[in-house]
């Protein structure tokens, strides 16, 4: 098991009890040599005492010209002073030693030449917890450590299925300096957001492929079959679904490109932005589509009017995906809400449907790319999947969250909350 490990805390200690013992133990050798003297006896066997306690510290003996007991006390005092420096030297290095490695992403365990756990990092600490994926963790660190004084080197990599996820890549080394063994180290590294991001670039790409397969193949059939059509009344149907499926691949596309845009400006231009003019442009860009399909848009502005500092294009962007989702999702002849107000310092941008809602088991993942609660109806309506993930990359940009609130069959209700005033704006 891994052992209790003495802090690095408990090293300065140890280094500040030694001083103190030094300090203590120069003051009961200067008492003595003061009562030696008070006898004037066995001076010449106290000298040489002397000389030898300083040359146990490492340091030379005085010149025989200066032999005394003075001259050799002074000497050990002397001795005894550089003690010191060098044990404040090591406490500062050890302090230090410390805070470097309590600062490194990574954990970090090391053993001693016996095997037990000598220090773990604060890190190390913090994934060797208490709770059961933990243990299992731990675990799979101490037979890593077993492995290592065989093998030199040994690796692992560890998914904890939590909550919450974790994947864990261990590494151990044997330390030695040439001649013996020194120990062991263990280095642990959560991969979790990077094995995340992985895979969310290989479910992109995936479906990326996917989206742009399906129209392309379809406009591929659709073009031969027009090329040897010859009733018009066929060929002009098929025209149409020429121009739909175009029409979609230039959706996708142009999906695509916002959100690379969008994620490509963590930090957009920052400018004042009146939020009733973005909400107006928003619904003006929707209106059309709502018309439609019979949707009475109802805007409600805040008052007074509210500026927030952001990027307009941005926002406009998030607004009129939100509004077009409630539109596309609304029953014929619906009605959508679409409201601003401020609240605790925050604007909260609300777009509420009473249209098909959203199941719960799909609200956790309904902000990622290409996710579709309804595949069928996104098709038929053209949706890309893209446009909620677009919702979310500009409300983190902006500093804000993007929540919603649905029940099946009831509609949905969208927030977009944006601070009032960002920080560093």
């Amino acid at each position: 098991m891994l052992v209790p490990v003495p802090a690095v805390t408990q090293i300065h200690e140890s280094v500040a009890v030694i001083a103190v013992a030094i300090a203590a133990g120069v003051g009961v050798i200067a008492v003595v040599i003061a009562t030696l003297l008070g006898r004037r006896a066995g001076r010449h066997g106290l000298e040489q005492r002397l000389s030898a306690l300083a040359a146990r510290l490492g340091v030379d003996a005085p010149d025989s010209d200066h032999a005394g007991v003075e001259p050799a006390l002074h000497h050990l005092e002397q001795v005894t002073d550089r003690a010191a420096e060098a044990v404040a030297e090591s406490s500062a290095d050890a302090i230090r030693l410390r805070r470097a490695l309590d600062n490194l992403p990574q954990g970090v365990i090391v053993c001693d030449e016996n095997g037990e756990v000598v220090f773990r990092n604060a890190r190390a600490v913090g994934l060797m917890g208490g709770r059961h994926g933990d243990a299992l963790a731990a675990q799979a660190v101490v037979d890593l450590l077993g492995n290592a004084w065989q093998q030199g080197t040994a690796e692992r990599t560890l998914d904890l299925y939590g909550p919450p996820r974790r994947t864990l890549a261990v590494r151990t080394q044997l330390l030695d300096d040439g001649r013996r063994t020194l120990g062991v180290i263990a280095v642990i590294d959560d991969v979790s957001e990077r094995r995340r991001l992985e895979e969310v670039r290989r479910d992109f790409v995936a479906n990326v492929s996917h989206e742009l397969k399906t129209p392309m193949g379809a406009l591929g059939l659709l073009a031969e079959t027009l090329v040897a059509e010859k009733d018009a009344a066929v060929a002009q149907r098929l025209a149409t679904r020429i121009h739909t499926e175009a029409f979609r691949v230039s959706r996708i596309i142009d999906d695509l490109l916002d959100l690379s845009r969008i994620e490509a400006e963590e930090a957009p231009p920052r400018e004042p932005v009146l939020v009733n003019l973005v909400m107006a442009e928003a619904t003006e860009r929707v209106r059309n589509a709502a018309e439609q399909r019979d949707v009475k848009i109802t805007l409600e502005e805040p008052e007074p009017p509210i500026a927030v500092m952001g990027d307009r294009r941005q926002l406009v962007s998030a607004l009129y995906n939100l509004l077009e989702n409630a539109v596309k999702f609304s029953y014929d002849g619906g009605s959508v809400r679409f409201a601003g107000q401020v609240t605790d310092g925050e604007v909260v941008l609300e777009i509420e449907d009473q249209g098909v809602g959203i199941p719960a088991r799909d609200l956790d993942r309904i902000f990622e790319r290409f996710y579709r609660v309804d595949q069928g109806r996104s098709r038929t309506t053209g949706g890309t999947g893209l446009g909620l993930s677009i919702v979310r990359h500009v409300a983190a940009n902006h500093q804000g969250r993007v929540e919603v609130d649905s029940r099946e069959g009831e509609g949905s209700t969208f927030r977009l909350i944006l601070p009032t005033q960002m920080e560093n704006a």
